[in-house]
Order: C-alpha cells, then structure tokens, then sequence
C-alpha cells in the first residue's frame, strides 16, 4: 500500500493512505511511499531513491504536471507564510496549520507521483546502503549540536571575519546523499555548514556527551585504489610504505605523496615505478564500459575515459566510509554515544563517559573494510577544534 508521512516529529506525524489521514497506522499494510519515515518500520520501498533523490518536480509525468504545479505552488506558499511569521516547523505540526482539505488533495497527488516511479524506474543496486544512509541521514539532521561561541578566539581576525557563518547558522546539519555524481555526502541550504566550517571556528562545536572522537582512514582513496586491484594493504602510513618499497627511499613522504596522486588521477601520467606495481589499466578495463564505471558498491556513474579512474576510485572510497559509519552507527545502538556527523572522510562521534572502554573495539571495527584492514587515525577533543592525536 503506497502512503506519504506528513511531518517527521516523534510526537507529530499522521499518515495518509486509501485518501484518509492516520494517526495511529497499527495494522496498515503499509509498503511503499516516496522517503524514509521513523514512523514506519518494516520492509519500506522508497521511490526517492529509486529515482536518485530527484524531487516530486524532477518526476511528475506530463499528465500529471499541471495539477502538481498549482498543488506545489501553494504548497510554497504555505512555505514562505510561516518563514515571514517566524514559525520554526521544529515547533508545531505544520498539518495542523494546513487545510485539510488541500492536505488530501497534496497527498493524494503525491501517492500518485510515488507509484508512478515505481512503476517507471529501476530499483537501484545500491538500494539497502541508501536506505539505511537515509535513516541515518535523517537521525543526525534531528539532533541539536552544541554551539558555544565562548569557546572561539575573537582575537583572531580569521574568526571575525567568519564568524557570520555560524552566527545565525542552524544548528542542525542536514545531509545531502544525491547532489554529487560519486554519492560523497553534501549539506543542503539551511543546514549548520559542518562541511565548509573554518578550522579557526570549529572550537564552537561541542558534544553533547563528554568528548568528541574523530575517525579517519590514513590515505582512503589510495587505500582504495589498492583493494580495488587485489593488493593487501600495509599496516603504516601508505605514503611511507610507497616511499620504502617502490621508490626505495629516493623520495620524502611528502614528495611521494605529490607523485603518486599526479599519477593515479592523470591517464596520461607516466611513472615507471608506479605502471610496474599498479595497473590502472586493469581496473578500467574490470570496472569501466560503453561510457560507465559500475563500481563495487553498485553505483552507475556516466562519465567519460578521461576521469573514470577518478569517478571510480572517490565513489568507492565515498561508499567504502559511508557503510562504515553506518556500521558504527549500529554499534552504538541504544546507547548515550551517536554518531555527530562526518566530514568527507571523517567520522565524528559523540561519546560518554560510560562508553568510552568501547573506542579501541569501535576503532578496531571502523579498520575492516571490504578491502581489508584499513590503518586508522585516531583523535580526541573536548570540542572540535582542540582534537588530539592519539596513537
């Protein structure tokens, strides 16, 4: 049975389905709707990741398109009355101050855009890591962060001039799963903007628990490239080992650093050294065709020769970190501690007191990767920006 959830609030939701409102949906068979709801657990198809996170919009059909476009533009509208009444959603259920009327006839449309995708869409390889990124997704963006500005340095010229960044910021982040080719999380409009904070303001940002620990693979992509050919990775520091072992010392860390990536990302790049141990060729050839790269975790990704290596390895790394922290996610299920948020391919968590004997075993599980033992970077702060390496 295909229904909408209208709000998200614990406390504040109903479900419309068979052209009715419910606000207790014991006993519904409820299978598909268009997004991830809390309120409904079970076996749930979502049509927004069949259809890649387009908006109702994107995949109105044309029958359909002139009664959504006056249905959408009220729905707007509504929008902007309560933006100029300064009502914050997180306050009230937004149905409630909705017409019932328009609200039938909205949720009626969007059942019948929902079962449209259904019906024209292919169910997506990577469906059961998009689902559970969305409930975890839609977790963190209803957690309040700490923000303490006592905390910043307003000596600081940089935090002046950028404190306006935070100062009227949200302070809840809101993912964006769809809006990058290679699936790497992005932050929509009105999120806290965690993904392009200045590190001179990251002191703002507090646990709610007793320390933040940050967790972060040492050379991820690289990391990546390697399993992705078959090769066992090396316990140290990946750019070490390459300096050791295929450049025998000629190089520092950081200039074989430089070298590596100036060649893996370049088709045209040549190192002798690197095309004798790493054969690019092999995986273009197992991974990329007729124009797509098909990646491990089950993306499609268009794209042509020039960067298929590059779509290919940071998609695969992107997922690679994403099917972590949901992994840690599930370990810290009822507990104190929550995964906070991640940066790129940073993972944050927030940790108790209580919990903290578990940080070497959630370190220890964060390592295993589809592509084996991944070395882990460790750190640990009373607030973002006073995070300490720990070895």
């Amino acid at each position: 049975m295909i229904f909408q959830t209208l709000d998200s609030k614990k406390e504040c939701y109903a479900i419309f389905c068979e052209d009715n409102f419910y606000h207790y949906p014991n006993g519904l068979e409820l299978t598909h709707t268009w997004a991830y709801s809390p309120h409904v657990e079970g076996d749930i198809e979502y049509a927004q990741i069949w259809c890649a996170g387009k908006n109702f919009s994107d995949v109105c059909p044309e029958y359909l398109k002139d009664r959504w476009n006056k249905v959408n533009k009220r729905l707007q509208a509504f929008s902007r009355a309560f933006k100029n009444a300064k009502i914050n959603p997180d306050d009230v259920c937004i149905y409630s101050l909705i017409p019932n009327k328009f609200l039938l006839e909205a949720s009626s449309m969007k059942n019948e855009i929902t079962n449209w995708v259904f019906e024209h869409y292919k169910k997506p390889d990577n469906y059961r890591l998009m689902s559970d990124l969305a409930a975890l997704l839609h977790k963190i963006r209803n957690q309040k962060i700490n923000l303490r500005t006592e905390n910043l340095d307003f000596i600081n010229p940089k935090v002046r001039k950028n404190f306006n960044k935070i100062k009227n910021a949200n302070n809840k982040i809101d993912y964006n799963p769809w809006s990058t080719v290679t699936g790497r999380l992005t932050t929509n409009q009105n999120s806290f903007p965690i993904l392009t904070l200045n590190r001179e303001l990251r002191s703002v940002l507090t646990p709610t628990n007793d320390l933040f620990v940050a967790l972060d693979y040492n050379s991820a992509e690289l990391r990546t490239f390697l399993g992705l050919l078959g090769e066992k990775q090396p316990e140290k520091d990946l750019h070490s080992w390459i300096s050791e072992e295929i450049f025998l010392n000629k190089y520092s860390r950081d200039q074989t650093k430089k070298k590596v990536f100036a060649w893996l990302y370049n088709p045209q790049a040549k190192n002798k050294k690197l095309n004798e141990k790493f054969d690019r060729a092999q995986l273009l050839k197992k991974y990329y065709a007729n124009g797509v790269v098909s990646t491990p975790y089950g993306r499609c990704i268009e794209v042509d020769g020039q960067k298929a290596l590059n779509y290919m390895i940071q998609s695969t790394a992107s997922d690679l970190f994403l099917t972590s922290m949901l992994k840690i996610d599930k370990m810290l299920k009822n507990r104190k501690s929550f995964v906070a948020f991640s940066i790129h391919d940073s993972l944050i968590l927030d940790i108790s007191r209580e919990d903290q004997p578990l940080i070497d075993e959630i370190v220890k599980e964060f390592s295993k990767t589809k592509f084996g033992v991944f070395k882990t970077n460790l750190s640990i702060g009373r607030n973002f920006g006073e995070m300490r390496d720990i070895e």
